[in-house]
């Protein structure tokens, strides 16, 4: 296996169906970890069914990967040699005759307590309060504390990647902050709603600000240096904030993005626009949701014992 076709291989994802820069990334990673694995073994072409079962065995066995990594490496390396023997059918892929049952462990995503986000959002209103300076100019360069503030209520709300989010240009919001254009999975664009007043309005401030201050298609929200503010970044101001907040298991952006899902299941909303919202393009990604949203259920029923609650008013 040559490091070319491993480039024209990613190059035709990229070009043939609009993947996107982390799933690339992806699939050379794992393209990489065969190519280490075939040269430690000294294989070479044609592969057999017992090369590629052994390969399976290296990945559980010995680098001890996760089930879902070990399948996604597999999926990988069954697609790289699907797509091959397609440009040259004298070259046949090993996995013809392989069957391999990757068991994955379903987990429920682990949404953040009502009460936490309360006390999330109180710290972040206590924290910009206190930065504050009486009579400043409103169009000063919001706080970086402004700035994780207002990303945290925007993922409660939007349930967006934070990926997507980071990504964002001041072109990608509506003039008066309550519509944005995502660019999300697989370059796939959807729209977002912003539907709280207060959270629009001061969006629409931060969107005016970072116009006035650089252009439309300007990053919308940067670091204390002024550059595009990344994922990473942002998943450290949560890390220290969850410290400082004593909050366990810590604060991560998927977690506010499980708990977006959450609170519009709980409240009612119809599970395929709780989809569309979060641009799941399997209606089955989205239902895991209710699920949770059951076992919300389940804990306020028991919280209310109502059982318990008529015997006790019948012995009074």
């Amino acid at each position: 296996m040559s490091h070319l076709d491993h480039a024209a291989f990613v190059n035709s994802r990229r070009d043939e169906r609009s993947l996107g820069h982390h799933t690339l990334r992806a699939y050379a990673q794992d393209l990489r970890t065969f190519a280490r694995f075939t040269k430690a073994h000294h294989l070479t072409d044609p592969l057999s069914k017992d090369d590629i079962l052994a390969y399976h065995r290296h990945l559980r066995d010995e680098l001890g990967a996760r089930p879902a990594t070990i399948e996604r490496r597999l999926v990988t390396l069954k697609s790289y040699y699907a797509w091959r023997e397609d440009r040259n059918s004298a070259l046949p892929s090993p996995f013809a005759d392989v069957c391999i049952s990757v068991r994955i462990p379903r987990r429920l995503p682990r949404p953040i307590d009502r009460d936490i986000l309360r006390a999330v959002l109180h710290a972040g209103e206590c924290a910009n309060a206190a930065r504050s300076t009486p009579g400043a100019e409103d169009s000063a360069p919001v706080s970086q504390d402004g700035v994780t503030l207002l990303i945290i209520k925007l993922l409660i709300v939007t349930g967006l990647r934070i990926s997507e989010l980071t990504n964002l240009k001041v072109r990608d919001v509506s003039p008066d902050g309550g519509q944005i254009l995502v660019n999300g999975k697989g370059s796939k664009e959807r729209f977002v709603f912003v539907p709280n007043r207060e959270l629009k309005e001061e969006f629409q401030r931060h969107c005016q600000q970072r116009f006035e201050y650089g252009s439309m298609t300007s990053p919308l929200f940067l670091n204390k240096v002024g550059r595009r503010l990344r994922a990473a970044t942002f998943r450290k101001r949560l890390r220290a904030l969850s410290k400082r907040l004593g909050i366990e298991p810590h604060l991560t952006p998927h977690r506010f993005r499980h708990s977006a899902a959450t609170l519009l299941i709980e409240e009612g909303i119809d599970i395929r626009m709780v989809q569309a919202l979060l641009g799941h393009a399997n209606l089955k990604t989205t239902e895991i949701y209710v699920r949770v949203s059951n076992h919300a259920l389940r804990s306020a029923l028991e919280r209310a014992d109502v059982l318990s609650s008529v015997t006790q008013f019948g012995a009074d």
